[in-house]
């Protein structure tokens, strides 16, 4: 994935594997043509994310965006896979008696002309009619992947032209094969990045095995199958706050264009990579993935505005929190920016220590020391939180917080305004020490400054 990700930032597709030793590897993703280079980005992370999943088994992901894969086999010029190529139909739409041969031969028209269009355009094309008379309209992307030439392109999306065609007068349909993609719908749901389109949309669909076949669920999360060389497993994993936070960022970074907060963003991740040096400890992304069991659900300590924070167990047994930052916009390069900057160096007791980072490939990860009873709303608001704070505990740990807010706000020898402090931010150990932390909304002002002031910041 790592080998996969540099091609991915340059040309929005990638393949890559590693065969000695074995086991054998081969990777492939692809975005569809119709993504910017950021909407390709965020949708090869999620993907990367998801797909973890599947280990130790190989497995492919279709994201209404993109797709991803990895196999044990060469599978670069494969074009169909009765085994696992899939169709998910749509038939929620209602059509008058009358009308419906007039539907089904326009989704057949929309579906050749694509088809033939994207064999001829390099393996991508979008086609259209408009609703007329009553009739709804009909709009078709394809997507064939890198790796095939034009005659496998064109089996792959004739088998894939004539399972969607099975779905009219549906509403909409999705044929994902081997070898490519193909989608129609009766509402207009691609864009093309010369015209400025935001059309990210991971609708994604997953399959269950029922009775020996490949059963389509109606209510859609998203769709990966992992394979071994005998068996499928499904893994159903309800991802709506995760869809909904990628849309939000794409909307952020596509309205957020002046030239000077490019310019500092780009100073700023000059910095973080100069900034490597500083820390004791540098990790590797994959040390880290380890360490978190790949950023299993079952290892999350939190969610927050800028990311999850993961229980992670070291190779020499050491127990950490790592932060996974939400990925490329402005605000991503800032949170990093003053995590590493403002506090990298600064020790209290009342603050969390900032142990190390690692800013290899797609993601940035923070590594914080780990406190076991993790954070003060757990203690305070879970109705069957096992430890009762006394009245004397309670004002122990305002005490701590107030002298760790009084470090940051002169003691340190900088002035640190933290911007965000709530019960979720103020972890405890063991012994009830409070320890502030997330620094990522924080703000350094002058020594000779008593206020600092900026627009609304902080989440509930």
């Amino acid at each position: 994935m790592t080998e996969i990700s540099k091609s991915v930032a340059n040309q929005r597709w990638g393949n890559y594997s590693l065969t000695s030793p074995p086991p054998a590897v081969y990777g492939l993703t692809q975005c569809h043509g119709d993504l910017t280079e950021t909407e390709c980005l965020l949708c090869f992370t999620e993907s990367w994310t998801r797909i973890a999943h599947c280990l130790p088994n190989f497995g492919r992901l279709y994201l209404d965006g993109c797709f991803l894969r990895y196999g044990s086999y060469d599978f670069y010029n494969e074009t169909v896979d009765p085994t696992h190529d899939m169709l998910k139909c749509s038939s929620n739409l209602t059509v008058p008696a009358g009308r419906v041969a007039e539907l089904s031969d326009r989704v057949d028209r929309v579906l050749r002309n694509v088809s033939a269009s994207a064999v001829r355009n390099k393996g991508f094309a979008v086609a259209g009619e408009d609703g007329v008379g009553g009739v709804a309209g009909v709009y078709a992307l394809a997507q064939c992947w890198s790796t095939l030439d034009a005659v496998g392109c064109r089996v792959c999306l004739e088998n894939a032209t004539s399972m969607a065609r099975s779905c009219a007068p549906g509403e909409e349909a999705r044929a994902m094969n081997a070898g490519c993609f193909l989608r129609y719908s009766t509402t207009k749901f691609y864009d093309i990045p010369d015209s400025g389109g935001n059309n990210y949309c991971p609708d994604l669909w997953f399959i269950d095995l029922k009775d020996g076949f490949l059963a389509i669920k109606e209510k859609p999360t998203f769709f990966y199958v992992c394979c071994s060389s005998t068996v499928c497993i499904t893994i159903v994993i309800t991802s709506f706050a995760a869809v909904a936070t990628s849309l939000v960022l794409i909307g952020a970074y596509i309205g957020y264009k002046k030239y000077s907060k490019k310019k500092q963003m780009q100073n700023n991740l000059t910095q973080l990579r100069a900034s490597k040096s500083k820390f004791s400890l540098y990790f590797k992304y994959k040390t880290l993935e380890k360490a978190t069991n790949f950023f299993d659900d079952s290892r999350k300590l939190g969610q927050g505005g800028g990311g999850s924070v993961y229980k992670g167990i070291l190779p020499y047994g050491k127990v950490v929190a790592v932060k996974r930052l939400v990925f490329n916009t402005c605000q991503w390069v800032d949170d990093f920016f003053n995590e590493v900057n403002l506090i990298n160096g600064i020790r209290h007791k009342n603050l969390v220590r900032l142990l190390g980072c690692s800013i290899e490939g797609l993601e940035s990860l923070l590594v914080y020391e780990y406190l076991t009873k993790r954070s003060l709303d757990l203690v305070l608001f879970v109705n069957d939180a096992y430890h009762i704070l006394t009245w004397e505990e309670r004002l122990h740990i305002i005490i701590g917080t107030a002298e760790g807010l009084a470090y940051l706000h002169g003691g340190c020898g900088v002035k640190i305004i933290h911007r965000d402090i709530k019960t979720s931010n103020i972890l405890i150990n063991e012994n009830l020490i409070a320890k502030i932390s997330d620094f990522g909304l924080a703000r350094c002002i002058a020594l000779d400054k008593s206020h600092l002031s900026t627009g609304i910041a902080g989440t509930l």
